[in-house]
């Protein structure tokens, strides 16, 4: 157990007071009964099987924080971050402010945020490990990051950005709410070193000693509808009609009076012309999901037209499945299947865990996405093998595992949506998500078997037909969804109005482009489906419609990453400043531990940084060289 000194101040003790029976999200506070098979276990900490004696354990707690009181000394930080040993990269509890006014009255509010331990926590639902499990024990959320593999969808869905994936371990680690010091009376480390009495903690709607406000939210604090988080607030110091953040995000608060609060609205800062931004539109972190969801949604559509044609009669597939083309249309197929699920594991923190994805298939949607897309490949591969072979049960065999890859495949597209329909990205969370990815699996899917069996069919003018019509339908439902995406976006408040704002501004140039090639091959398509291909000018129209659906698609995937702006806690410094983070990895500062920033991606050694190390060192000194060059690259 933790070791309680004897010299602990008065104020760093739990209150020991009645509670209220449910909180204001209509839960009940005690979360177990002295009957239940939860009641009485142990949480093991450091191996002591003790139990505590709160008589409060059962209960949710939560934070209470005073905003007029926070003078942003980061006193909770530096208690947090000693307590955990976190590096300087990863803040468990952080300190961001907005502000408003004009000198001589200039106001600004600080906001102390870390994990709230929500009572519908997203982060445990969408987790695929199960790394997560809230606990009867004080309504902590607790994760086990030996059981994260480090995919990072944790911190997507969290509108608090609690979770944090540590980039040199390559695992998710988050607030535990200190339930060590809480299980022998103590607060948390955070709110023990709270100078200014901002922050408190007890069981939840227990409002402090000298406060009279239990309030849902502030200004700055992302909207509690999604999370029901266990966090109450109060802020009774007058503040100016509009409050804005310091950091890069364009997004301010307008106060509501109707609502009697501040609500998140655009707020149209830095260069407001078009930009093309190349380098920020396709050197993210993402460019492994851009591989895999495209080359995912074109196999499986060119699965579904290989597959399904010649179950229903289709002449032109059929003629495909007979043709010289299928054996180097499947090995394709394969290859960019094999080659996205790759990239895609290898984009793990733990690549070597990727099993664990499977263990969540109750609750999360990832879980069940990886399951479709396993259940997809793995009876792609069996439908492959079995093609190679004329044999009546070999042909059986193809047959069946044709239906199981397309049930497979089906759900996996269909859970690829569900993963980025995120209240917390509001970008994201839009029906044109759902139109873009099935779009894209018709018009991919089309292309990958014209590109691949066109060249081997003696009349190729009817397959091409098809295709052309298959590729149309598919390119029409993107645009349909896209223009609904932009004019909602447009109309839209907060985030997904400030995505829409840097869609047309910091990357307004790839957003035209991405535009104006789906229109040309929309035409184009229409075209093929009337006319088909024939002759040299054919063959020009193929090759260029190909590299042109290409570029639309790679461009409009990459801005679908680039753009998502989360509701997340106002940040100023460091890690929490996305201008900040860019600023550091352009000038060389995120190679400094002190600054707090490191490259995103994985695990990788500047290696002539390392073989000079060697060869000018001991053994032992490069070792420990070694492990301060680690980066995230």
């Amino acid at each position: 157990m933790y070791k309680v000194r004897e010299d602990e101040p008065k104020y760093v003790f739990l209150r020991k007071e009645p509670s209220q029976v449910k909180n204001q999200h209509g839960k009940f506070i005690e979360l177990a009964q002295p009957d239940s098979e939860l009641y009485g276990e142990s949480l093991n900490i450091n191996g002591d099987d003790g139990i505590g004696e709160n008589p409060d354990r059962y209960k949710q707690h939560g934070f209470h924080f005073t905003a007029d009181n926070c003078i942003a000394c980061h006193a909770c930080e530096a208690a947090c971050s000693e307590k955990n040993d976190n590096p300087a990269h990863l803040a468990f509890r952080s300190v961001g402010y907005v502000e408003g006014g004009s000198y001589p009255s200039y106001t600004r509010l600080n906001i102390s945020m870390a994990c709230n331990h929500c009572d519908n926590p997203v982060c445990l639902k969408g987790c695929p490990t199960r790394a997560y499990t809230k606990f009867a024990e004080y309504g902590a959320v607790l994760q086990d990051p030996e059981i994260c593999f480090g995919c990072g969808y944790c911190t997507w869905v969290c509108p608090y950005n609690a979770p944090q994936l540590d980039p040199v371990k390559g695992q998710v680690t988050k607030c535990n709410m200190c339930v060590d010091r809480l299980e022998v009376g103590l607060k948390p480390a955070c709110v023990s070193a709270c100078l200014g009495g901002a922050l408190d903690f007890g069981v939840v709607e227990n409002t402090p000693e000298n406060r009279d406000q239990a309030r849902l939210d502030i200004p700055g604090f992302p909207t509690p509808e999604i999370t029901h988080p266990n966090i109450r607030f109060q802020q009774k110091k007058t503040l100016p009609r509009e409050m804005t953040r310091t950091d890069s995000m364009p997004v301010k608060y307008h106060r509501d009076d109707a609502a009697d609060k501040f609500v998140s609205e655009l707020h149209e800062k830095g260069d407001k012309t078009r930009q093309w931004n190349w380098g920020k539109l396709l050197g993210t972190h993402e460019n492994a999901h851009i591989l895999f969801t495209l080359s995912t949604q074109a196999v499986f559509g060119a699965f579904l037209m290989i597959t399904l044609g010649p179950w229903f009669g289709v002449a032109e597939l059929t003629a495909v499945t007979s043709s010289t083309a299928f054996l180097p249309l499947l090995g394709i197929m394969l290859v960019l299947m094999g080659l996205g699920m790759f990239k895609l594991n290898m984009h793990l923190g733990k690549p070597h865990r990727f099993y664990r994805g499977f263990n969540n298939l109750r609750h999360s949607p990832l879980s069940r996405e990886i399951a479709g897309v396993s259940a997809f490949f793995g009876s792609f591969v069996g439908y492959s093998a079995m093609s190679l072979f004329d044999a009546s049960i070999a042909q059986l065999l193809a047959t069946v595992f044709a239906v199981t890859g397309i049930l497979g495949g089906a759900l996996g597209v269909y859970y690829m949506v569900r993963i980025y329909r995120i209240k917390a990205r509001p970008y994201w969370d839009h029906w044109q998500t759902a139109s873009a990815f099935f779009g894209n699996t018709l018009s991919l899917g089309a292309l990958l078997v014209g590109i691949v069996s066109l060249p081997f069919m003696t009349e190729p003018t009817s397959l091409a037909k098809l295709l052309g019509v298959i590729a149309f339908i598919g390119l029409a439902l993107e645009a349909v969804g896209h223009i609904a995406h932009a004019r909602d976006l447009q109309r839209g408040v907060g985030e997904g109005a400030a995505a829409y704002f840097e869609q047309t501004t910091k990357f307004g140039k790839p957003y035209i482009s991405r535009n104006v090639l789906l229109g040309i091959n929309l035409l184009v398509s229409l075209g093929i489906a009337v006319d088909g291909l024939s002759g040299t000018l054919g063959l020009i129209t193929g090759v260029l419609f190909a590299l042109s659906m290409i570029a639309m698609a790679t461009i409009g995937r990459a801005l679908f990453y680039v753009l998502v702006i989360p509701t997340t806690l106002p940040g100023a410094f460091f890690w929490r400043n996305r201008e900040f983070q860019e600023h550091a990895r352009e000038t060389g500062m995120a190679h400094m531990p002190q600054v707090g920033v490191v490259y995103e991606g994985h695990h990788a050694f500047k290696v002539d940084e390392l073989l000079q190390t060697v060869r000018d060192t001991r053994l032992r000194d490069a070792i420990d060289h070694v492990k301060s060059i680690v980066v995230w690259k």
